[in-house]
């Protein structure tokens, strides 16, 4: 991985043709294309990477060399290390089980390899996912509906005799599996999209609600898939309840309100992790930032039981994670999914998903930052009946892999911010959005995106020294020093 590819005049003129041009080998010889390996002509004090929304730079190292010095600098973002706030657990995205699918058959056993060892490790050549979502049981991203609990219709399983997990050895498994050699202690967070069919109010995949007569039914099957995968040599990290509570339309999906949520948590699925000696946090919510009530309805209530609230950012502002953390300061917060669109703009992208996913959310004191999903095919498949038709990958897997925006996103922050990084207080001046992180080796690590319609010239200070760079319009940069 990472060859570099020299570029010809007339050649790689469409899109898809100029991304591979930039890393994107064959299926088998997968090739992010980062330059990593640029000289800078002096002594740089600052080591930064540039991507650019006509993907003229993706991932670049620059070889320009920035050197503190005592001058005085102007539209300055200002780094101050003794102020600190939340600390990193990771950056990463949804392994589905389609993204499983598509890179465990369309691949050989070397490109798998390789592909996830750029993905995952933390090497030079590696972006350094540090963090992933699964769902319990399908997503809509997945190649057909299923739970682990299902049954004929009319009938029900009350002991959960028949709960089995098999479907998930073929691909989701081994490639979950294959990333924890190359990443031990990554951090995995698990979420249901709906309860067995026959649990519901409704006997359907889709919408519906959990009777409360299957409460503690319920809670035992999150006890059952914790021991299971466990028993895989699995660690779930986190739990969320129910995917989009809110969101009963999608297949599979499960709508689930506040008080229904707090009530399962505080009379069941609480205690049960307790009685099973059980560690894995609890996560509340786990939907859109419209509705920060709801999970203060749950802590006010549970709190006992909840480890902190999750959110994504189809509806509201990201500032609801500051809102829900003023209220319950103890209590974590976790931004767990956005998607880009099979329809969408690479730099309208990127630019958008830098300041709220990346920025917003860090600075808004969540401890991760999820895109969605990391893998389909050129069609934007598998999806289930129902499911997302236009969610794109941050890997686009057939005869060739192409690495999107969701994967430049990512990395501009996983690369450089590992576990164990605290945010640090930094300002932002104009349309300089930036979130700055304290890492554990000691190094400052600045993330720089400018949303605004021309090239800005702009310092960074630190402990009373500058720097003095630039961004083009709309690109994103990630500063080490």
């Amino acid at each position: 991985m990472h060859k570099k590819f020299v570029l010809t005049l007339v050649a790689f003129v469409s899109l898809t043709i100029m991304n591979c041009s930039k890393g994107n080998g064959g299926a088998d010889n997968p090739s992010s294309g980062n330059d990593t390996t640029a000289t800078p002509s002096a002594a740089s004090d600052v080591d930064y990477w540039i991507t650019k929304k006509d993907q003229s730079a993706l991932l670049q190292k620059q070889s320009a060399a920035l050197s503190f010095t005592s001058a005085t600098g102007t539209n300055t973002i200002t780094v101050d290390s003794t102020q600190t706030y939340q600390t990193v657990d990771g950056f990463g995205y949804t392994l589905t089980g389609g993204s499983a699918y598509v890179i465990n058959r369309n691949l050989s056993a070397d490109g798998r390899s390789a592909l996830l060892k750029e993905l995952f490790g933390t090497d030079d050549d590696g972006i350094g996912i540090s963090y992933l979502r699964i769902s319990i049981g399908a997503s809509d991203l997945s190649t057909i509906v299923y739970t682990y609990n299902d049954m004929p219709d009319g009938e029900t399983d009350i002991n959960l005799d028949h709960f089995d997990m098999s479907m998930e050895e073929t691909d989701f498994l081994p490639v979950l599996k294959e990333i924890l050699s190359i990443n031990p202690s990554i951090k995995i967070i698990a979420t249901p999209w709906s309860a067995p069919a026959w649990m519901k109010d409704n006997d359907s995949s889709i919408g519906g609600s959990l009777k409360p007569e299957y409460y503690r039914v319920y809670a035992d099957y999150f006890v059952k898939y914790i021991q299971a995968m466990q028993q895989e040599g699995i660690t779930i990290d986190a739990i969320t309840p129910q995917n989009e509570p809110l969101n009963p339309y999608n297949n599979p999906s499960m709508e689930m309100q506040a008080e229904e949520e707090r009530d399962f948590i505080k009379g069941y699925l609480g205690p049960a992790f307790a009685n099973a000696g059980i560690a894995t946090k609890i996560v509340v919510y786990d939907h859109n930032c419209d509705v920060p009530q709801y999970p203060l309805t749950i802590l006010q209530d549970a709190a006992q039981y909840v480890d902190g609230s999750a959110f994504h950012l189809y509806a509201g502002d990201i500032s609801a994670l500051s809102t829900v953390h003023s209220s319950y300061p103890d209590k974590n917060l976790y931004f767990t999914e956005q998607y880009t669109a099979s329809t969408g703009d690479f730099g309208g992208d990127l630019d958008w998903h830098l300041k709220n996913v990346i920025i917003g959310s860090m600075r808004n004191w969540s401890k991760i930052a999820l895109e969605w999903n990391l893998a389909n095919d050129p069609n934007y498949e598998p999806h289930t009946t129902g499911g997302c038709t236009t969610c794109k990958g941050a890997l686009t897997i057939g005869s060739a892999i192409t690495r999107n925006v969701a994967y430049y996103i990512i990395a501009h922050a996983s690369k450089f911010v590992p576990v164990g990084s605290v945010r640090i207080s930094s300002n932002i001046p104009g349309p300089l959005n930036n979130v700055a992180f304290l890492r554990p080796d000691k190094k400052k690590v600045l993330i720089v995106e400018n949303e605004g319609s021309d090239a800005q010239t702009f310092s960074i200070s630190f402990k009373g020294k500058t720097v003095t760079t630039s961004l083009p319009a709309g690109a994103v940069g990630t500063y080490v020093w």
